[in-house]
Parts: C-alpha cells; structure tokens; sequence
C-alpha cells in the first residue's frame, strides 16, 4: 500500500445502533425508538474500550405512516398513540443524530456496529438520507455486523453463529430488553468483547511467529486468528 495512504488513514470510531419500529421496512413503516452507543476507538493495533453508557444518543420519534403492524408493537412495548402526541420530530431527532456523530468521530471514521446489522443499517440509512441535510455520518457502507464478525473468527456456520451459542466470556453484562438504548449499549458490549479477542488471537500468532504487533494496514501479511 502506498506509505501516504497508511498516512491518511484514519482510526475506526464504533457506534452501536439498536433500533425499535412498528414494520419490518423504512418508509413504509416508522422508526419508533433508536440508540446510539459509542464503543471506542481502534487504530488497527490497540483497541481503546470506552465505558458503555459514557456516550449515547436516544430519541423515541413520531411515526411517519399509518401501516403498522401489531406484532412489532408487541414486542417493543411501545405505543404508537403516545408516540403520536409525544414523540421527537423525526426531521429535528435525525438531525440532532448525526450532529452527534459527526462531533464524537472527529479524526475518526464512524462505523455502525449492530446485531443483525442489515435491518438496524436500513432504517437508519433511510432516516438520515430522508431527513438529515448531509445524508448518513456513516456514508452508504461503513457499517459492521456483530454476528458476522462471530462466525468469521470462532469458524462456524451460521446457524451455530447467534449469541446463544456464543462462549460465556464473550457475553456482555447489560440485559436485552428491547429498549432501543440498552440494546445498543449490550451489543456494543459484546462487539468489544470480540474486538478484544481478535486482538489477543492476533497478537499471539504475531508472537509465535516472531512478529511485532503492528496496524493491519502496514502488516505484511494478512496473521490468521484461530
């Protein structure tokens, strides 16, 4: 890789999103309750782990449509009517979003971790390219998916991937409750947890092989992690 382009590059900063809806696509249906929890920081060689809850972002909005549909509901618990009189303006929540993640991943660049990422990734894209000025703080892809990473380093399938069948020291503190807040500080927790065990693993094998722990832009090789 060319030296300037290692000089150019710039540190991941790992935002985990949950988010809470009445339908199982954007537009059609409403974002009800997002979160936003900042992970840390990652240069490539060292992981820096923030505290879970020390940066978050929570907005429960208005909804956009009248389509919903009732098993969403059931298991989010929350309600639409409320939502309605109480509920932030999606515009104004959205805005304030990425203003957020722009200001924290200063020097960084911002990457969505989520569980699964595709359906958190698609409301929010949508929401921030139909609301925020500057479209997604996230562009159109950087985005991670937790259990993906998971099956990639453990080499499973993907059946035997979920967090069920995850190992005991991987499984995050924080309980899931369907609080569009508090699942997006537990599947950070986790992401960090594997983060840090891929670094270990790499670490090792760059030991045994008598290598230096170096960036993996600047590695010579690709190490493998068992």
């Amino acid at each position: 890789m060319d030296p300037m382009s290692c000089a150019r590059t710039r540190p991941d900063l790992y935002i985990s999103a949950d988010v809470e809806t009445d339908g199982p696509i954007p537009g059609a249906y409403s974002l009800l309750a997002f979160g936003l929890a900042a992970v840390g920081r990652y240069d490539g060689a060292r992981f820096e782990r923030w505290q879970p809850r020390e940066h978050t972002f929570y907005r429960e909005l208005r909804p956009i449509s009248d389509r919903y549909q009732q098993d969403a509901l059931d298991v989010n618990g929350l309600d639409r009517e409320r939502l309605r009189r109480e509920g932030a303006d999606p515009a104004t929540a959205i805005r304030d979003a990425a203003k957020w993640v722009e200001m924290l991943s200063d020097g960084h660049r911002p990457v969505l971790v989520a569980y699964p990422v595709a359906f958190d990734w698609a409301f929010l894209y949508w929401y921030f390219e139909t609301f925020a000025p500057g479209g997604s703080p996230f562009g159109h892809s950087s985005c991670l998916d937790i259990r993906t990473q998971y099956q990639t380093l453990a080499g499973t399938v993907f059946d035997l991937s979920g967090k069920a069948t995850m190992p005991p020291f991987l499984q995050p503190a924080t309980a899931h409750t369907h609080n569009a807040l508090d699942d997006a500080v537990e599947q950070g927790e986790l992401f960090a947890n594997l983060l840090e065990w891929a670094t270990r693993q790499r670490n090792a094998t760059a030991r045994g092989n008598g290598e230096e722990s170096m960036p993996s832009w600047l590695a010579p090789h690709s190490a493998v992690i068992a």
